[in-house]
C-alpha cells in the first residue's frame, strides 16, 4: 500500500469537513514524504478566502492530531516573509514539497509559485553583529563543554548533555548560514545540516552522539572547532555587545 494514501485521505477528509470553502489545501511534513507513522501528526496548509482569519491550530480529526497552517491569499506573502526572516522556511517548504489536496480555482498553484520564488532567493544572510555574537556564543559553549565532565559535580553528566545540545544547535545554525542555506528545528535540523555540509555536518552529529552514548565530548569539540575555523575562528577576548536601551 502506498505510504501516502492513508495520510492523504485523512487530510483531505479533514479539509472537506472543517473548511468546505477553502481555496486550496496541501499536506506537508513527513506524511507528504512517505515517512509518516500511525502516530505521526498531519501538517496541513489551508488557503482561506480573504476576510477570514489567518492562524495556526492543532486539532484532532479521525483519531489523528493535525497541525493546521491557516492563512488567506492576501496574508500569504506576509507569512512567507516571516518564514524567511526566521531562516527556517517551515511554511515555505510545506508549499514547495507538499501534496496538493484541493485547488478548485488554481489559487494554490499560484501561491506555491510565490513560495518557491522565496525559497529560491534563499534566507537573508546574517549581519556582521549576528556572526560575531554567534561566534562568541559557540565559543562559550565549546569552552564549557570541554571543561565539564560527569565527575566534576553530582550534576556533571546532566550539564554535559545540556551543553552538547546547545553546542550542536548553535554550530549547526552557523554552519548552515555559512552555506547560505535554510536551517531548521527538531527533526529538520539534522536533515538541513547534512544537506548544507555533509562532511562537517556529520562530524557534528557524530560528535553529539559520542557525548550521549559515551560521555566523550572530544569528537563534538573537534567538530565545533572546525566550524569556528570556517566562520572566523573562536571569539573570546575583545567581544563587545551593546545593551539595548
Amino acid at each position: 500500500m502506498d505510504d501516502h494514501v492513508a495520510p492523504t485521505a485523512e487530510a483531505l477528509a479533514l479539509v472537506k469537513d472543517r473548511f468546505p470553502h477553502a481555496l486550496g489545501a496541501l499536506l506537508g511534513g513527513s506524511a507528504a514524504q512517505g515517512r509518516a507513522t500511525p502516530t505521526s501528526d498531519l501538517d496541513v496548509a489551508v488557503l482561506l478566502p480573504d476576510g477570514d482569519t489567518s492562524r495556526r491550530e492543532v486539532v484532532r480529526h479521525g483519531g489523528r492530531l493535525a497541525e493546521l497552517f491557516l492563512h488567506t491569499r492576501a496574508d500569504a506573502p506576509e507569512h512567507f516573509e516571516r518564514d524567511r526572516s526566521l531562516r527556517r522556511g517551515t511554511l515555505l517548504f510545506i508549499y514547495d514539497q507538499g501534496l496538493p489536496l484541493v485547488d478548485p480555482h488554481g489559487h494554490l498553484a499560484r501561491i506555491r509559485e510565490q513560495a518557491r520564488a522565496v525559497l529560491a532567493a534563499g534566507p537573508p544572510p546574517l549581519t556582521p553583529a549576528e556572526w560575531e555574537r554567534g561566534r562568541y556564543v559557540l565559543t562559550c559553549f565549546l569552552d564549557d563543554l570541554t571543561d565539564t565532565s560527569p565527575a566534576t559535580s553530582p550534576t556533571g553528566r546532566y550539564e554535559q548533555l545540556s551543553l552538547a545540545d546547545f553546542t550542536l544547535r548553535e554550530a549547526a545554525h552557523l554552519l548552515i548560514a555559512h552555506h547560505g542555506d535554510w536551517t531548521g528545528i527538531g527533526t529538520w535540523l539534522p536533515r538541513r545540516l547534512l544537506s548544507a555540509d555533509p562532511v562537517r555536518g556529520k562530524a557534528l552529529l557524530d560528535g553529539h552522539r559520542a557525548v550521549a552514548e559515551h560521555a566523550d565530548p572530544a569528537p563534538l569539540a573537534a567538530a565545533t572547532e572546525q566550524v569556528l575555523d570556517v566562520i572566523g575562528g573562536p571569539l573570546r577576548e575583545g567581544y563587545t555587545q551593546r545593551w539595548r536601551a
